[in-house]
């Protein structure tokens, strides 16, 4: 569990030092709901996750839980909403959005190679 909040605090201070450091003429608002599920979703993350027994799950889980946290946190912060300093292609994103990306991978990739590897247990009793 340690490490789950370790990588969401890490993640966290990251984005907001960036968004402070980095300012970005590009933003949007984020509705109540998107920054109520963004603290429910990472207090999931964050709580369930690591329950599973796996380091690469639990490093997913904190670094997506991170960048919902991030979310909420900046929507709240910032006025006009969450800044978004990347910009590529018609899309503009920020650090948050890249660790919510790259969290989501390793915490799926990690739970199917948990679940590869633990495959004859699959069908214990829980």
């Amino acid at each position: 569990m340690r490490l789950a909040f370790t990588a969401a605090a890490l993640v966290l201070a990251a984005t907001l030092v960036h968004d402070l450091t980095a300012p970005s003429r590009l933003s949007h608002p984020r509705s109540p709901v998107v920054l109520v599920g963004a603290g429910v979703l990472a207090a999931g993350l964050l709580l369930l996750a690591p329950r599973v027994r796996s380091h690469i799950v639990t490093l997913g889980a904190g670094i997506a839980a991170g960048g919902a946290l991030a979310t909420l946190v900046t929507g709240l912060a910032w006025d006009g909403g969450v800044p978004n300093p990347f910009a590529h292609g018609g899309v503009a994103f920020n650090l948050a959005d890249v660790a919510i990306a790259v969290g989501d991978a390793l915490l799926v990739g990690g739970a199917l190679f948990h679940g590869w590897t633990n495959r004859g247990r699959l069908r214990e009793p829980v």
